[in-house]
């Protein structure tokens, strides 16, 4: 799921918490996806041009520590952030907004309010305020100025460099969606910079280009393991103006934000694509049942992963469609996604959404589909070395069930799977596919299965997961301790009568 900073959408629930607060609410974000059997979060860090770190280049962000001044909280969030996520081995993605600096509800559009020593005052020329609705307006970072192209991505690369982050996540604010009547004040940086385009569009379209991009060849540059994914919006193009396009007519990223995202997985720019098919299954302008299949032709033949941004925040809603009343509605879109193999995941827009359950459909999506733990689809394409099995040294009851300890020679895994099958079981791979067998993962080298049932035969199996999730083989037969005698079972798994 995603959890949100910006104004203070998800976490922190408010501004100026002190540190002890702000900690237990990320932990019990963490404790809700642990319930639910996510195995990612998606971490805002850099909502507007600021940071949730002690950055050298962008200030403190206000949704944080409630002030634009600057000053340090005291502590440092987001090392907490990725530490306490990894304890439960969920994979951490640090999302950063590219190009905006102010929200309405915070400086607005004037310089002057934003902290002392945000960038901005320092060079005044590289900002732009544009009208987001009668509410107010924003101050962006103008994407056509080249040096404001190369501190966006050395702001971020800062944060990759000095955590232990899996991914880097943009969302869809490339540049602002289009207010009515209003065009994009950059007239004078397309005449600076804009030789040589057929159009405006063309050159606003290139400068996204480039960031997406450049980025990508920094990042792997400097942590090839970690994955680079954007969140779009949902729509590239209409087949109306691009044969190429899907069977809708709503708004175009392509236009809207000059974000052009079917070049990017077809380049391979990127690891994964989350478009944000934020409709329901039957609307006319733009149909779920459409769009994600054809998503899924996009990545067919690239090494780019296709997730699917799930729009929990419209459930229940008074002011959506009818759809969207039905508790089933989102359940119906998991469904469907199982028909496309390219569709590797969900990720569900917000946090607080998620744990509001409204109709219950939270309730009823986990129970038809997030029943048990997943592995995170592994990323076969990034750097990665064979990895040996677990060699199980224990297995043995306990008061807590049934705990299983290892240790793998030869590699360093960065988690385990743990594996329990019933009776004497020497499963194919078909048993290791089965989400029904997995127990879960872990970081430690020990594991407590508090679910085995007293009298039952259980036969474990271990395997070592890397930081893309490629997996060993499972682990080799080791004795095993209940009920007094070890089992010996040559080839196969530890096997321990409950």
């Amino acid at each position: 799921m995603w959890i949100a900073s910006v104004v203070n959408i998800d976490w922190p629930s408010a501004p100026a918490l002190a540190a002890d607060k702000i900690k237990a609410e990320y932990l019990d974000w963490l404790d809700l996806a642990q319930r639910l059997n996510h195995n990612a979060v998606i971490v805002q860090i850099r909502p507007t041009a600021d940071a949730f770190w002690p950055s050298p280049y962008e200030p403190w962000s206000e949704w944080l520590t409630g002030a634009r001044d600057g000053v340090s909280p005291g502590w440092d969030p987001l090392a907490f952030l990725v530490e306490e996520a990894h304890k439960r081995n969920l994979e951490f993605h640090a999302w950063f907004n590219p190009y905006r600096i102010s929200m309405p509800q915070g400086a607005g559009p004037d310089v002057n309010k934003l902290a002392p020593n945000h960038p901005v005052r320092q060079h005044p020329d590289w900002a732009v305020a544009y009208p987001v609705n009668a509410a107010g307006s924003r101050l962006y970072y103008n994407p056509g100025i080249p040096e404001v192209r190369q501190f966006v991505q050395t702001a971020i690369m800062d944060a990759v460099r000095r955590y232990d982050i899996d991914g880097v996540h943009f969302d869809d604010y490339f540049y602002p969606y289009p207010a009515a009547g209003q065009d994009f004040p950059d007239a004078a940086t397309f005449t600076q910079y804009g030789a040589g385009f057929a159009s405006k569009a063309d050159w606003r379209r290139n400068n996204i280009d480039l960031l997406v991009q450049e980025f990508g060849q920094k990042l792997k540059a400097v942590k090839p393991w970690v994955k680079f994914g954007i969140s779009p919006f949902g729509i590239w193009r209409n087949k109306a103006a691009d044969p190429l396009g899907s069977e809708t007519s709503g708004t175009q990223s392509y236009e809207a934000n000059f974000a052009d995202t079917r070049k990017w997985v077809k380049e391979e720019w990127i690891d994964y694509i989350l478009p944000q098919i934020y409709w329901h299954m039957g609307l006319a302008v733009a149909d779920y049942a459409k769009l994600v299949p054809w998503w899924s032709d996009v990545v067919a033949g690239t090494r780019v992963q296709l997730y699917i941004g799930q729009a929990d925040y419209k459930i229940g809603d008074p002011a959506q469609p009818a759809a969207w009343q039905d508790p089933a509605e989102m359940s119906r879109h998991l469904t469907f996604n199982r028909d496309y193999p390219q569709v590797a995941g969900n990720v569900h827009f917000s946090a607080v959404q998620v744990r509001a359950d409204k109709l219950g459909a939270t309730t009823r999506y986990a129970a038809d589909h997030y029943s048990k733990p997943a592995l995170v689809p592994a990323m076969e394409h990034k750097p990665h070395k064979p990895l040996m099995f677990p060699i199980v040294t224990d297995a043995s009851r306990t008061a807590d069930g049934v705990r299983l300890r290892w240790f793998t020679p030869l590699s360093k895994p960065t988690s385990y799977a743990v594996y329990r099958f019933d009776g004497i079981t020497l499963p194919g791979r078909c048993g290791f596919a089965d989400a029904a067998h997995l127990l879960g993962t872990t970081r430690d080298t020990s594991f407590t299965d508090a679910s085995a049932e007293p009298g039952q035969r259980y036969t474990y199996y271990v395997t070592a997961l890397d930081r893309q999730w490629n997996e060993s083989p499972p682990s080799p037969h080791a004795p095993s301790s209940a009920r007094g005698s070890p089992t010996f079972l040559a080839d196969q798994g530890q096997t321990v009568v409950v």
